[in-house]
């Protein structure tokens, strides 16, 4: 919201010598954030208000060419030359005269052009830095007089202050609401331009009405008029300011409702009366039924849109914008005005529904106040009767269906006990009498009814901060709570972080995604349509309708990321991301608990309940080379053994033991898939997979061939047992080389897990140091060699000893088709 600081002090006794960093820091403290001030473009020397006596017009070049002589207010007229058409004799413009230097460092000064003196500047809009219309002279109109300065006329003295209005505050859309805060904020009077008296209009109602839908609008108010001037141009005032107001003007008609809309905060709609056909009717929109609006676009609707009508069908989309068939033209010399009251979420859902913004729309979704309407038709009909010659035409519509707003209840030392400073009762009473309210006070207890203009005021925390507020927020100490002692991480807590930081020491770089996927990616995925990840979690107001629902699963985003690197030219990709997913399901809708109570047991369980599962996962996403190439070798490419080991280093992040054994699940390939177990009491459970994108899934999201990738949930991981110390031995380790002929199908997993079982308690530890395939092993099975230490905590081993365990292992392999590799007997 821009608010011109003239045009504020008009409605507030605004002190002298006020500054403009004093005002903002009064906004401020009102809680209304200042995003810019807005200062006037420097003009220095003589600029004056001239008034045309005669026009000569010269001929004889290669354009048309005036010689005018303008009054400025001096004992003779000055003779200047201007190529603008359009003004004429009796007009009222600005004149730089010689001395004078405009914006840009454009100095003016008398000299001879076109065979005459030009004796100053008629100056535009553009010329003077108030505005970008260069199309011709800035004509002021009537009730100045030559040779007044000029700043003050054109603006050139207004400095103009930008406000962030936060969506509980559309009453700050507006003067009025502008007004009535900084009247309080600086303890001074302001007067209120919405308490004109209601309009002495009589006869028959100028048109036939209905609202069909009562819950979406609860007031329709109309006006009829008839007899405007089309050619009747707006005021220099009126275009000044909603140009300060970042509104472009267009014709008297339409700047004089939105000229009403910045001053009460009411927004209007103005038909070309000889273009509405039968009566108004106010209703929901038929499915697909269609409507051209001003904006020129062909809308197909839904049956949420809320739509005004005629006979013809609908001629506006309520509260967002007119429908371009009653449209005001340039002919237009009979007008219907509209103001009426809307539901804010029905304003909001149309205006996102359609991708249509609009000052209405943007101020209705915020609430107005519903008592204006009559208000605004009756301030913008003399607008019109005063600068375009329009009358009113028989009594107005005033279709009123509101309810009384409810009382709240309000304890008066709560805002006391919220903040921690001790508000008077008085005070308290007082203050809300400031913002509008009526208060009934009966002991320490008070019944509050918030004004029209504050629907966001509903509960008694809204009384609290509008006391606090208004008082000031630098009254509210900043005490910091003492920290209880003892309390630090949960294992939670640390595991995760635990995680996070092994895989970055690990060469991996956390890419964190927005939790946010569109449901269209699992198809990408190839995931089939009974997937349980399909089952998402939509939001109902998202921050892109693209993506409207939470993740199920975190490879959706990461690869995303990994493709966005590919693009901008990286090559060599390790990524991975932690955080929460998201399960579907079908839930119970959560309860809406009041604010004015701690919830229930009950009603906590059930906000619980609704509440969607959220476990926690980590991914990891690998593409192009794993180990650089350079002079120590041709380097190695990411395949699915690093997105194997990138779920190790996890594991023994956690604290836990990771198996691995084949698999198949979507996106991976088949084949080239792992299931990653962890043993959970006598159970073994699947705690994620790994391995290589499949071909089609890599095509889909525009990734590499063999890209690799990990999923694990952290939370289905098993606590961390106890920690207990190494075994320690003086005695020296044996070292055993087993080579194994092993079938395909068996896991190099698997082979390491019964050759712990068969060493026996002098094993210490094992290594996988060759995979061999080709003859002389057989077809369909391959060699897998593994290193073993030995070692006996209170001896030294003997060859016996050694023969012992080699033998222990062979017979435990054997179970499973395994046989010793020859040459190794």
């Amino acid at each position: 919201m821009r608010v011109p600081v003239g045009w504020l002090a008009e409605y507030v006794d605004v002190p002298a010598g006020t500054t403009v960093e004093e005002l903002d820091a009064a906004f401020v403290r009102l809680g209304l954030e200042v995003e810019e001030v807005h200062t006037p473009a420097e003009v220095t020397g003589p600029l004056v208000v001239g008034r045309v006596l005669g026009i000569e017009e010269l001929t004889g070049f290669k354009k048309p060419i005036r010689w005018c002589q303008v009054d400025v207010g001096e004992a003779q007229p000055r003779g200047i030359v201007c190529g603008a058409r359009n003004f004429a004799v009796g007009d009222t413009v600005v004149v730089a005269l010689p001395g004078a230097v405009l914006p840009g460092g454009f100095a003016i000064a008398a000299r001879k052009t076109y065979d005459h003196v030009s004796d100053g500047m008629i100056c535009s809009v553009r010329e003077l830095g108030i505005g970008e219309d260069h199309a011709g002279i800035l004509v002021l109109g009537d009730g100045f007089e030559p040779g007044a300065d000029a700043r003050p006329v054109v603006g050139l003295d207004d400095v103009v202050v930008e406000l962030a209005v936060t969506p509980d505050r559309g009453y700050c859309l507006s003067m009025r609401g502008i007004a009535r805060e900084m009247g309080t904020g600086l303890a001074v009077g302001w007067r209120d331009p919405g308490a004109a008296e209601d309009p002495s209009w009589s006869g028959e109602a100028a048109w036939d009405v209905t609202v069909a839908d009562a819950e979406r609008c609860d007031r329709f108010s109309m006006v009829a008029l008839e007899g405007l001037d089309p050619t009747a141009p707006s005021p220099w005032w009126m275009r000044r300011r909603l140009a300060q107001s970042g509104i472009r003007s267009i014709s008297l008609a339409v700047d004089v409702t939105n000229y009403v809309m910045l001053e009460l905060g009411q927004p209007m709609h103005a038909f070309d009366r000889a273009a509405v056909t039968g009566p108004i009717v106010v209703r929901r929109a038929r499915e697909g039924e269609r409507l051209t609006t001003l904006d020129g676009a062909d809308r197909v609707l839904s049956d949420d849109d809320l739509l005004i009508t005629d006979d013809t069908g609908p001629i506006g989309l309520a509260a967002v914008m007119g429908g371009a068939s009653t449209e005001i033209g340039d002919g237009t010399t009979d007008v219907l005005l509209e103001a009426a009251h809307w539901e804010p979420t029905g304003v909001a859902r149309t205006a996102r529904r359609h991708r249509l913004p609009s000052e209405a729309a943007r101020r209705f979704e915020r609430g107005v106040d519903p008592e204006m309407t009559v208000v605004a038709l009756a301030r913008a009909a003399a607008l019109l009767a005063e600068y375009g010659g329009a009358r009113v035409v028989g009594a107005p519509v005033d279709v009123d269906t509101r309810r009384s707003r409810p009382s709240i209840a309000l304890a008066a030392d709560r805002p006391g006990r919220v903040s921690g400073v001790p508000y008077p009762p008085e005070q308290v009473v007082e203050l809300l009498g400031a913002v509008g309210c009526a208060v009934e006070a009966d002991g320490d207890r008070l019944t509050v009814t918030p004004p029209s203009w504050r629907p966001d005021l509903t509960d008694p925390a809204d009384l609290v901060e509008e006391v606090v507020r208004l008082a000031g927020y630098d009254d509210v100490p900043s005490v910091l709570p003492t920290a209880p002692p003892g309390r630090g991480l949960t294992e939670t807590q640390r595991r995760r972080r635990a995680i996070g930081r092994a895989l970055a020491e690990a060469g991996h770089v956390e890419a964190p995604a927005y939790p946010f996927l569109a449901p269209s990616v699992f198809d990408a995925l190839g995931l089939d349509a009974d997937d349980e990840r399909r089952a998402v979690v939509l939001v109902r107001n998202p921050l892109s309708e693209e993506e409207p629902a939470l993740r199920t699963t975190l490879l959706p985003g990461l690869l995303a990321t990994l493709a966005r690197n590919l693009a901008r030219g990286q090559r060599d990709l390790a990524l991975f991301e932690h955080g929460a997913v998201f399960r579907g399901g079908d839930r119970t809708p959560a309860p809406l608990p009041g604010v004015d109570a701690r919830p229930d047991d009950e009603t906590l369980a059930a906000l619980m309940g609704a509440v969607p599962e959220q476990p926690w996962h980590v991914a990891v996403a690998l593409a192009g080379q794993r180990e650089p190439r350079g002079w120590w070798g041709p380097g190695r490419p990411a395949g699915w053994a690093d997105a194997v080991q990138a779920a190790r280093v996890v594991a023994a992040a956690a604290g836990v033991e990771l198996f691995v054994r084949p698999g198949e699940r979507a996106p991976w390939h088949p084949g080239r898939c792992a299931e990653l177990v962890v043993r959970v009491g006598d159970d073994d459970v699947v705690a994620g997979y790994a391995g290589e994108l499949h071909p089609r899934v890599c095509a889909a999201l525009d990734l590499p061939a063999r890209t690799s990738v990990m999923e694990l949930d952290v939370d289905a991981l098993p606590a961390r047992p106890v920690p207990v110390g190494p075994r320690i031995s003086a005695f020296p380790p044996v070292f055993l080389d087993l080579a194994f002929v092993v079938p395909d199908e068996v896991t190099a997993s698997h082979v390491e897990s019964l050759v712990r079982g068969g060493a026996g308690e002098l094993f210490e530890a094992v290594r996988l140091f060759d995979v061999y395939s080709g003859p002389p092993v057989p077809a369909g099975s391959r060699s897998l060699a593994y290193s073993l230490v030995l070692r006996a905590p209170d001896r030294t081993l003997t060859a016996a000893d050694v023969a012992q365990v080699r033998e222990g292992i062979l017979a435990v392999v054997a179970m499973q088709g395994i046989t010793l590799r020859s040459g190794d007997a």
